[in-house]
């Protein structure tokens, strides 16, 4: 997953701009981001504090982890499953 060039506060700070009415094409310009960079972040921040999305990363990183733990279980259960079944 690529990594965000803003940190957590920033992403807040930007947020709270735009509700303080500073227009989204003038905050873009200033942060050097796109229009739509900044319209995906309400979506996904809004309305959190910084602990909360502190902790909505690291919950993404252990499901990723966990994702790639299944996946290799997965692959070992079936490279066992035809070796058992090459034996027969």
């Amino acid at each position: 997953m690529k990594k965000s060039r803003f940190s957590d506060s920033q992403i807040l700070s930007i947020l709270k701009q735009a509700e303080n009415g500073v227009p989204v094409p003038e905050l873009c310009r200033e942060n050097g981001m796109s229009s739509a960079s900044f319209y995906k972040w309400p979506a996904k921040f809004g309305g959190m504090d910084t602990s909360m999305m502190k902790r909505l990363k690291e919950l993404e990183d252990e499901n990723r982890r966990l994702k790639k733990m299944y996946a290799e279980e997965r692959l070992k259960s079936e490279l066992r499953k035809e070796a058992l079944e090459g034996k027969l």
